[in-house]
């Protein structure tokens, strides 16, 4: 079954994609990666001689999530945004079991193609289960975690799933509070609008995300920051605070955040970390 739920919405979304790549605002390769799970879309942008940076959006996105911050993060790395297989951006459309280590062949693949044998990673939500479990199954490749709303760590708020679904039935306007109230955004954010988008046109994966282990949290040898929202309304950040905290990791909860963050201290952790480590890739 295609993750998209029409093909006019499949190119609705993809041509919106190639929008945002026309105006990438610093210089980048666009590369094609083969992997045994498909092709993978990946931008390289940042000095070559730079310490690696991999990016992992969230769950119903692309590497577009991070086009306000490329400028600082290419300045200070050689940054390789991968569009995540399953989502909506240019990536083969596969969706591996996540239990198992396909996604960390998957990542694997993507990090060979480069010849990039350890990196750092800046993730976001669903990113940031994929970056967790390619740091527990491949602890020497990863140099460093930066988790934004990270998920796997505390249990999904049941609640949120309810309302979501009363407020689906009230029509536009209820899906409209539903997305903002999940974002901590207002209503009339252009954020909350593209969430809409793909919500009528992708199809969501479905089912419990697997939840890390203590005893695989606390084998995490490498440097872990976290920030997560204090109102998340889909994600028990205080679980995820006192989870990785117990890990050894720095959590930031911010007051009254929701899902989507404002800018943090992940690239100043990051340029920390580097600065007091081999992290040459």
């Amino acid at each position: 079954m295609t993750i998209y739920k029409s093909e006019a919405g499949a190119r609705l979304l993809t041509e919106r994609y190639l929008g945002a790549l026309r105006v990438w605002p610093v210089p980048h390769e666009e590369v094609r990666v083969p992997t045994p799970a498909g092709e993978t879309f990946v931008l390289v942008s940042g000095p070559e001689s730079a310490p690696p940076l991999v990016l992992l959006h969230g769950s119903g996105s692309n590497s577009a999530e991070w086009a306000e911050r490329m400028p600082e993060l290419a300045g200070a790395f050689r940054v390789y945004a991968v569009d995540v297989i399953g989502e909506p951006g240019l990536s083969a459309e596969a969706r591996p079991p996540l239990e198992g280590d396909r996604y960390a062949a998957w990542l694997d693949a993507v990090l060979d193609h480069f010849a990039v044998a350890r990196s750092a990673f800046l993730t976001s939500s669903f990113g940031g289960w994929l970056a967790l479990d390619y740091a527990i199954r491949r602890p020497a490749r990863v140099t460093a975690l930066a988790l934004r709303c990270p998920i796997g760590l505390g249990p999904m708020k049941k609640g949120f799933v309810v309302k979501a679904v009363l407020l689906g039935l009230l029509g536009e306007k209820g899906r409209r509070k539903s997305v903002a109230g999940a974002l901590g955004e207002p209503e009339s954010s252009p954020i909350v609008e593209h969430q809409l988008l793909v919500a009528a046109n992708y199809r969501y994966r479905t089912g419990p995300f697997p939840v890390f282990g203590d005893a695989a949290l606390g084998g995490l040898a490498m440097p872990v920051y976290a920030v997560a929202g204090a109102a998340d309304a889909m994600v028990d950040s205080a679980t995820t605070k006192r989870r990785l905290e117990a890990a050894g990791a720095e959590v930031d909860l911010l007051p009254g955040a929701g899902h989507y963050l404002p800018d943090a201290r992940d690239l100043e952790f990051l340029t920390r970390a580097v600065a007091n480590g081999d992290f040459t890739g």
